[in-house]
């Protein structure tokens, strides 16, 4: 049995998630599936580095999975190129250790979120980014992401109300900076939970806004849904870089 290792990218757009989901053609998971099942004649189950939300786009994610076939990495990746839409992209395909999982294996993860901060019309970007044109207070937002660091109990920051594992999770970079008309906030951490950079993002913006003070983060860890900010959009997210 092999294991195989993919790099992907994609436009999150159209798509319901990375997760597969019953009934639902339209998930990153379910389309290599569909597309590496076809190619190899077996039926293909693929692991992903984490679950991306509804509309959220990657720069870089990492799939593996197990197969019998003994086609060769190069012919699994352009016949990968071949079938899947224009809006998923396969960087390469190569073998991977016995033991390599995608998931199980990754230490840390950066996602960044894109903010296009100014009045200037968005057209080319704007699958990309959220559009915020007020001004934000980027000083008060930066005091608030320090206090973010370090590993604290970001249950405040979980949009699954009913999770049972452990919300504990290290932020190990929180850097907030203005490009051009952009304003970026990238997040590097071990873990993140469901909607947890989204919500991160929506809390420092109310910070950014005025509309709660840097200081008072330290009060919302081991804090309850209700207590953080709002969901940010989904379209201003894409995970950047896993690591092993």
């Amino acid at each position: 049995m092999r294991n195989l290792r993919l790099d992907i990218c994609y436009d999150g757009t159209r798509y319901r998630g990375w997760q597969r989901l019953p009934g639902v053609e339209a998930t990153i998971q379910g389309k290599l599936e569909t597309a590496l099942s076809r190619i190899l004649g077996e039926k293909i189950e693929v692991s992903g580095s984490g679950r991306t939300d509804a509309g959220v786009h990657a720069a870089h994610q990492i799939a593996s999975f197990h197969c019998e076939s003994s086609l060769d990495c190069g012919r699994i990746l352009s016949e990968l190129r071949r079938y899947l839409p224009e809006d998923i992209g396969i960087y390469s395909c190569q073998e991977a250790a016995p033991r390599f999982h995608a998931r199980l294996n990754a230490r840390a993860k950066t996602y960044r979120y894109r903010i296009w901060n100014s009045e200037t019309p968005c057209v080319f970007q704007r699958r990309f980014v959220t559009i915020l044109p007020e001004q934000l207070d980027l000083e008060e937002m930066n005091r608030a992401a320090a206090l973010l660091l370090g590993e604290h109990d970001f249950s405040a920051f979980c949009g699954n109300k009913k999770m049972k594992k452990s919300t504990v999770r290290r932020l190990d970079s929180l850097e907030i900076t203005r490009q051009g008309e952009e304003i970026w906030l990238t997040f590097t951490g071990n873990g993140f939970l469901y909607n947890m950079v989204r919500i991160l993002t929506g809390t420092l913006i109310e910070v950014g806004r005025g509309e709660r003070a840097a200081a008072s983060i330290p009060a919302l860890f081991g804090g309850k849904r209700e207590q953080a900010g709002f969901l940010a959009p989904a379209q201003g997210l894409m995970l950047m870089e896993v690591f092993y």
